[in-house]
């Protein structure tokens, strides 16, 4: 199948990809999206946060993938998330997007909203497209209160200004979260969904707000900026969104002109996206493969795959089949923030990167992500202090000072 936004097929990772709105992206690898937790109180991006990303644009990365940029200061994914609602920050915005693309890697902004799953302002009721409570633990102490028309309104809009605003403060583009159980992913979950309205009730308006919120940053960026989407294959949830719906959706999404769409999968109460919940879509190292070589042979839009995946040679297989255009590494680039050039270089071609510790008890799965987490954040300060390889698995001592840095910034955010 062909399409306006067809992309040519390549062999290796080193390619460059010029996507449909103009931009290049230098090369294959793509750093995905960690929730970094550097943003100040008042929302505005850290110094620490800019040293992270000078970090991670010296280190060879075709595009960088923010963590969550919050849409709305009366819901956060995770404390001490980057908020843009107006300029009044945008300083430190531009100068956050200049450091991650000074060598030359596409900047995109993750913007986001966490719906009925938001850790806070604690003070504050959570929405959701129904009232209806997640079933993570923690997460479904309080009931969400449904969204009104009004309110939908009003998230449109914001959706719209943050994308612009991160434009004009110099990133690339930005990419719409709408997997993992988020706000948008909540609307196309017949589980979280069960609105009577033109928002939900079957298929077609369970997308709707998505395809709206879409169309209503396509126009605040323009043609000329990278629009970006995050979609769950599935939601690995019985009676959640499946496969065969999410095909729809990516469809409806190239239909609407997007850029670049990233394929992920599972929420909160079934992670798939960290690998430990069982997915039957696995072929070898990917987690959501064979998603999209369906998605492929129905679509020709580019694709970034990203989970589980962790050796050149595999890299390079899936790019030369053409199911995906672009391989995205997370966690790697929580080990080694150069991690991109040294693959691109043939300096290293990793069997298995180290990853965050787990805890080997199927009951500790929400435990095992939210011990990452940390993992992740205390690794994040260390790159940004200089460290060119922080540690790796096991590593008690950095999970004890994870959580209690997690914990102190809970406590001076909320």
């Amino acid at each position: 199948m062909t399409s306006k936004n067809s992309i040519p097929r390549i062999v290796a990772v080193g390619s460059p990809l010029a996507l449909p709105c103009g931009v290049t992206l230098p090369n294959r690898i793509a750093k995905a999206a960690m929730s970094e937790q550097l943003g100040q109180i008042d929302g505005s991006p850290s110094h620490t946060l800019t040293r992270l990303y000078s970090a991670w644009g010296r280190g060879g990365a075709g595009l960088l993938v923010t963590g969550n940029v919050m849409i709305d200061r009366r819901a956060y994914v995770e404390p001490r998330n980057v908020t843009l609602t107006d300029d009044r920050h945008l300083d430190a915005v531009r100068n956050w997007a200049v450091a991650g693309s000074r060598a030359g890697s596409v900047m995109l902004m993750q913007i986001n909203h966490p719906g009925r799953v938001a850790v806070g302002p604690l003070h504050r009721r959570p929405v959701g497209p129904s009232a209806l409570r997640p079933q993570a633990i923690g997460f479904n102490l309080r009931k969400p209160r449904a969204l009104s028309l009004d309110d939908i309104a009003d998230l449109r809009r914001r959706y719209a200004r943050t994308a612009e605003l991160g434009v004009a403060a110099g990133f690339s583009g930005v990419q719409v979260h709408a997997a993992h159980g988020y706000l948008l992913s909540q609307f196309l979950s017949p589980i979280a969904n069960q609105r009577k309205d033109c928002y939900g009730g079957d298929a077609e308006n369970r997308r709707r707000l998505l395809l709206e919120v879409v169309a209503d940053v396509r126009q605040a960026i323009g043609p000329n900026a990278v629009l970006s989407v995050k979609l769950n294959s599935a939601d690995f949830q019985r009676r959640g969104l499946e496969e065969g719906e999410s095909l729809d959706v990516a469809l409806a999404l190239e239909h609407a002109g997007i850029d670049l769409l990233e394929i992920s999968g599972g929420n909160y109460e079934a992670p798939a996206m960290t690998g430990v919940v069982a997915d039957n879509t696995r072929e070898r190292e990917a987690y959501f493969l064979r998603y999209a070589q369906q998605l492929r042979a129905r679509s020709g839009m580019a694709l970034m795959l990203t989970g589980g995946i962790r050796t050149l040679d595999f890299m390079n297989e899936v790019l030369a089949q053409g199911a995906v255009d672009v391989i995205g590494l997370g966690r790697p680039f929580a080990v080694r923030p150069d991690i991109a050039a040294e693959l691109l270089s043939g300096e290293r071609e990793p069997q298995v990167l180290p990853t965050a510790p787990r805890i080997a008890l199927p009951a500790a799965t929400p435990i095992n992500s939210y011990l990452q987490l940390a993992w992740h954040a205390a690794n994040f300060r260390r790159i940004a202090a200089g460290a060119k390889q922080v540690s790796g698995p096991g590593a008690l001592r950095t999970l004890a000072a994870a959580g209690t840095t997690v914990t102190a910034h809970a406590l001076t955010q909320f």
